[in-house]
């Protein structure tokens, strides 16, 4: 993790962080604020439509305003911007807003997974380009990856197959802005860096069991069949797949660090380095959420990619980044966030 929590970098730079209200973009702007970024701004979903040109510009046009001009919505409760001598080439978009969801998510909207995310990318870097932004920084998917790639997957090998089936179109419509940034940079001299976190997990995650990612679903289920006295625990596979998960904390510190210090053309993976099966993993949960029951395992669903886990030593080697939450303390972390907030969740469900 970076140490530099109060870079002089940030102190005449706008930013602008779409999906800023989203689990993922939350740790970035109190990343951001602890390092002194001075003017930040959070788009939302009511009020821009990210999948429509006219929605884009209208976006841009209230961003380039000053503070006290834009619109309200546009800034963060209780923090203050800073004024200073703005022009676009302050500006460093991070994007981070996409349509995601799990296995489950990703088999029954494909089409949709495809075109909003293709389409939120594309158009973003575009504009930004035109407008003369001074950076874009474009957040792909481990999704992106051949279905067979050889584990730790490497940056260079982002093209050497097919991604797997269930989440091909979102992985390949997120991995459309790594060729639009390389484009990009070359014809224009844009600067847009295009970085690749693994499966994120931690406090604040969605755990909604309809939409929700494997960790937050295994805790849930796990915590609830406790509960209800439960003598089973089914879960989906056969628990053989590896994956490696990264902190959210992590994932928020490595993407800012890059923001303020890659300025590359290559593609950068965000990773803990740490794999682990899904077997040991739902093991741990079990354990660490004190569900007694047996676990089944429905090996009629599937499985996803086969391993996965990621070649971290680009992002230290480019811009001086590491992980640092242990897996397990990351674990317990974000079972204790979701134990203090599991009423407000399941109330905000029932309404």
């Amino acid at each position: 993790m970076s140490n530099n929590l109060s870079s002089n970098f940030w102190k005449d730079k706008r930013v602008m962080v779409t999906g800023g209200a989203g689990f993922l973009g939350s740790f970035v702007i109190e990343n951001l604020i602890r390092r002194g970024a001075a003017d930040i701004i959070v788009p939302r979903v009511e009020n821009y439509d990210l999948t429509d040109r006219d929605s884009i510009r209208q976006l841009l046009n209230d961003v380039m305003l000053s503070p006290d001009k834009r619109p309200s919505y546009l800034n963060i409760d209780g923090f203050q911007p800073s004024t200073f001598d703005f022009q676009p080439s302050n500006l460093i978009v991070i994007h981070l807003a996409a349509h995601v969801g799990g296995i489950g998510a990703n088999r029954e909207h494909p089409a949709e997974f495809f075109y909003d995310n293709l389409m939120m990318g594309v158009e973003l870097m575009h504009q930004a380009w035109q407008r003369g932004v001074g950076k874009f920084v474009a957040i792909g998917t481990v999704c992106a990856y051949p279905k067979f790639t050889p584990v730790p997957f490497k940056e260079d090998d982002l093209w050497n197959g097919y991604p797997e089936e269930t989440n091909a179109p979102y992985g390949l419509a997120k991995k459309m802005m790594l060729v639009q940034a390389q484009s990009y940079r070359q014809q224009y001299g844009f600067n847009a860096i295009f970085l690749l976190p693994v499966n994120l997990y931690g406090p604040r995650d969605n755990f909604n069991l309809q939409t929700s990612h494997v960790i937050p679903a295994l805790i849930r289920k796990a915590l609830e069949a406790k509960d209800r006295g439960d003598r089973e625990l089914r879960v989906w596979g056969d628990g053989s797949p590896t994956r490696e998960f990264l902190f959210v904390e992590d994932a928020a510190d490595g993407i800012v660090t890059a923001a303020e210090k890659y300025n590359g053309d290559l593609p950068v993976n965000l990773g803990s380095g740490y794999e682990i099966s899904i077997k040991d993993l739902t093991e741990m949960i079990v354990r660490m959420t004190g569900f007694e029951g047996e676990l089944v395992w429905e090996t009629d669903k599937p499985n996803g990619q086969p391993r996965r886990g990621l070649d971290v030593t680009r992002a230290k080697e480019l811009f001086g980044w590491s992980a640092q939450v242990p897996f397990e303390e990351g674990m317990r972390r974000t079972i204790e966030w979701f134990k203090e907030n599991r009423q407000r969740i399941e109330n905000r469900e029932r309404k």
